[in-house]
């Protein structure tokens, strides 16, 4: 029995690490998007903020 349990510990070893490597290489592409989005908003009001600003020295 005490022959088993050792040969069943790298057993969950493989499996353990085979889900986390699975999980690691998920696809995490799907917010990009609405970044991207929100990203060009700002960097549009900085653009329309900086032209709005031109004081005379």
């Amino acid at each position: 029995m005490a022959a088993l349990a050792w040969l069943l510990i790298p057993l969950f070893a493989v499996v353990g690490a085979a889900i986390w490597g699975g999980w690691a290489a998920r696809n995490r592409t799907t917010g990009d998007v609405a970044e991207l989005a929100g990203y060009a908003r700002f960097r549009d009001a900085m653009e329309k903020a900086a032209s709005g600003n031109t004081t005379a020295e």
